[in-house]
């Protein structure tokens, strides 16, 4: 019969040796079975012995000791890998591994797979780019003796994880004294005009910066980001007089821009006018230079013609001066050098032009009793020339 056929007679020849089992039983090994396997060679490396293939036990004493070697193998290869898992690390991106061996610093590890030594090797992971934020409040005295209460929000990060995790023993509670401590300094240091106001953000900078300065005397490995003072208050007892005040300086901050406002818009102008009078000034100083230069020259021009004519010029230039000086006037003038004949006069014409000069407003008889008043001078003037060129005749 083949070692395969089926049927429930025993086969030697069973290859998985399942022994007595039924041929059909295509199943893997038991594990309760392959257990007690590796535990009988496991005790046999030991020096015990292991249980026989015949269901023979052996004495009870031997039992036991290969028992308890079981478990010690066991415990053994537990704490061998335990060993083994505790002697890697990870370090992430956000972190830095502060080593100590024997309580005293080694080195700082950088983000990584690390190995250290187990029980003998202390790492700490420390955090350093996180930005963690610290809140601090309180009531103070002002550099003119006012109290004021102010809020303040630190922001900081771990600069060096050594100095963090050695130098100090409570970082938050060490960062809130020193907050404390310069914020009061900083604050007493100002007026309560300064603090409640302009001054707010100028506070926030010297804190910051004292802050910082406290931080790396104490070796606490933290550096500040950013300070902000949240708010500034007087005490409730006083806030309505100091509303009061606020209100107050607001309308002189109004009127002081109201005041600029109009300056601008003054000034300016008040440029533009002087600028315009002083180019006014130049073109009326230039014009004046032009027109004395123009008169000398044509002086210098004239005094060549004169000196070459003298009689002719000097004639000349009285009939042009008369011209000038009569042309607006409304007297008439007659030569007297001039032969004793009748001379006509267009006295239609003349009156007109008189008239018209004097004024286009008279009319009627007012207007006619002028002409007529001025014929009658003309004629006796006339008459008396003639009279006397006929006297100087005889």
């Amino acid at each position: 019969m083949a070692w395969n056929e089926p049927g429930g007679n025993r086969n030697d020849k069973d290859p998985w040796g399942t022994g007595g089992r039924r041929g059909n039983d295509q199943g893997p090994p038991d594990l309760d079975e392959a257990l007690k396997k590796g535990l009988d060679k496991l005790n046999k490396m030991l020096g015990g012995k292991g249980k026989k293939s015949g269901g023979d036990s052996g004495s009870g004493g031997s039992g036991g000791a290969g028992s308890f070697g079981a478990v010690l193998a066991l415990a053994a290869i537990i704490v061998v890998g335990y060993v083994i898992f505790q002697s890697f690390y990870t370090v992430n991106e956000q972190e830095r591994a502060v080593v100590l061996r024997f309580g005293e610093y080694a080195k700082t590890e950088s983000p990584g797979l690390r190995f250290k030594v187990p029980l003998i090797d202390d790492v700490t992971k420390v955090r350093v780019t996180n930005v963690r934020t610290a809140q601090s409040s309180g009531q103070m005295l002002t550099q003119d003796e006012n109290l004021v209460t102010v809020d303040l929000q630190v922001q900081y990060r771990v600069n060096d994880a050594r100095d963090y995790v050695l130098n100090v023993r409570d970082s938050n509670q060490a960062l809130a004294f020193a907050t404390d401590s310069a914020l009061r300094h900083e604050v007493g240091s100002s007026t309560l005009d300064d603090v409640l106001t302009e001054g707010r953000a100028e506070l926030a900078v010297r804190v910051e910066q004292r802050l910082q300065g406290f931080l790396q005397e104490y070796g606490a490995g933290l550096g500040i980001v950013r300070v902000n003072v949240e708010s500034t208050q007087p005490p409730a007892a006083v806030q309505d007089a100091f509303r009061e005040v606020q209100r107050a300086r607001e309308d002189e901050q109004r009127v002081k821009e109201e005041a600029e406002t109009y300056r601008n818009k003054v000034v300016p102008e008040a440029r533009g006018q002087a600028q315009r009078m002083i180019e006014e000034a130049s073109a009326y100083k230039q014009e004046v230079i032009e027109r004395a230069r123009g008169e000398t020259a044509r002086y210098l021009e004239l005094l060549a013609v004169y000196q070459m004519a003298p009689g002719v010029t000097r004639e000349r230039m009285y009939l042009q001066t008369m011209e000038t000086v009569l042309s607006n006037s409304s007297k008439i003038l007659v030569d007297t050098e001039s032969s004793g004949n009748m001379m006509y006069l267009p006295l239609d014409r003349l009156t007109q032009g008189a008239s018209s000069r004097s004024g286009s407003q008279t009319s009627g008889a007012g207007g006619q009793a002028d002409i007529q008043a001025v014929t009658d001078q003309v004629i006796q003037e006339l008459r008396t020339r003639q009279d006397t060129n006929t006297r100087r005749s005889r």
